[in-house]
């Protein structure tokens, strides 16, 4: 895609868009000539809707490149998910409403479990309740004093989650991650990749140090690792770039965070799907965009619970009657990435995408699931394609050139 030209032919219009995304949707079969999650869930409203529609496989960043949560959701988007590359820390910290500041460097950060040889036998401490997370954060920022002119802010997000937000000058993002994402194997060194990542890297270096000593009794939850570190920038909002008014509704608040930093306006935090879907309902009058997320497709995948995300698609197919209910211009149903349950991590395959307008053109697919969309019309695309191709369908695209 080229973002100067669509920005350049993109117009008001009185016409509505909803995507639809399911966090992880695309699957992997848990055993040779099996079904995806996808192809085993009950999906009726998907399947009957896929007729009716235009289909498809996305590669979020390109093929082979496994992506993360931020690039899988720029490209969504219309954003370049290279060249507006962003960390899950700034994403996380946006998302709780943190008020950050130019020059702020943010990691998202997992309470984990050690074992005694300091190896890590569970990434995310048996995802530890909110009020369970809020207490050990307290405890820890009692010891989080100003170092090195920086000062440092833990925040709860949920869960196992946290956000570390440090302040100061001299700070960089040239840090990798210390989340190793797999178990039973140490936690990695926050050693600076650039030469001025040092003091970063040295003041990282202490607050890991400082937790796990504050952690050290805790039955689950005695150690943090990060992940994600970004440097706070702005960039051009979806209003600039598309003439849109948009709104996002998500549960989960990296990716009310993410929303936030291409300018989407944001529904305060619900819990449920229902309880999406009531917002939906809510505001459809007051904006053009939708950008509506459902969590555990990507959740149950990660855990390695193939019948659990069986289910979770299943229900969100039997939500999408109320979507369709409110008869949207344009309705695209797909993912940010692939979370097969049989390798429990975010995965390099495409996601199926499903694309319906009225003046669509429909391919002859009758299902919703990878082996169907491969059939598509759509073919195989970069997501950030996809962006363009829900303007066009709602008439927010003028024509290019004489």
């Amino acid at each position: 895609m080229h973002p100067e030209l669509v920005d350049g032919l993109a117009m008001e219009a009185k016409t509505k868009i909803i995507f639809y995304i399911l966090d992880g949707v695309g699957g992997l079969p848990m055993e040779e000539g099996g079904p995806t999650e996808l192809e085993a869930a009950s999906t009726p409203n998907l399947d009957s809707l896929a007729k009716k529609s235009i289909c498809g496989m996305l590669d979020p960043v390109s093929p082979g490149i496994t992506p993360g949560s931020g690039p899988g959701h720029f490209a969504l988007f219309g954003y370049d998910p290279i060249e507006t590359i962003i960390g899950r820390g700034v994403l996380e910290a946006a998302g709780i409403d943190f008020p950050l500041e130019d020059g702020d460097v943010a990691a998202r950060g997992n309470f984990a479990t050690l074992d005694k040889n300091g190896l890590v036998i569970d990434r995310r401490a048996g995802r530890p309740s909110d009020e369970k997370n809020r207490e050990l954060v307290e405890k820890i920022r009692r010891v989080l004093t100003p170092q090195e002119g920086v000062k440092f802010f833990l925040e709860t997000v949920k869960e196992h989650r946290v956000v570390l937000v440090l302040r100061g000058e001299g700070l960089s993002e040239a840090l990798p991650d210390t989340d190793p994402q797999a178990v039973d194997v140490p936690p990695l060194d926050p050693r600076p990749l650039k030469e001025e990542a040092a003091k970063t890297s040295r003041l990282v270096k202490g607050v890991i140090e400082k937790a796990r000593e504050v952690l050290a009794q805790e039955p689950q939850a005695n150690f943090l690792l990060f992940r994600g570190f970004a440097q706070h920038r702005r960039f051009k909002s979806f209003q600039e770039r598309f003439k849109i008014k948009a709104l996002a509704i998500a549960a989960y608040p990296m990716y009310r965070g993410l929303a936030r930093q291409v300018g989407m306006d944001i529904y305060p935090p619900v819990e449920t799907l229902d309880e999406e879907i009531s917002a939906l309902e809510e505001k459809y009058a007051d904006y053009d965009f939708f950008f509506l997320h459902y969590k555990k497709t990507d959740s149950t995948g990660e855990d390695g619970n193939f019948a659990a995300k069986q289910e979770a698609i299943s229900t969100a197919d039997a939500a999408l009657p109320r979507i369709l209910a409110l008869e949207p211009d344009v309705l695209v149903i797909t993912g940010d990435h692939s979370t097969p349950s049989l390798l429990k991590l975010h995965s390099w395959h495409p996601v199926p995408v499903l694309l319906y307008s009225k003046v669509c053109r429909p391919d002859g697919v009758e299902a919703y699931n990878e082996r169907a969309c491969l059939a598509g019309g759509l073919g195989r695309m970069a997501t950030v394609n996809l962006m363009p191709l829900a303007l066009a369908n709602a008439g927010r695209l003028a024509k290019y050139g004489a």
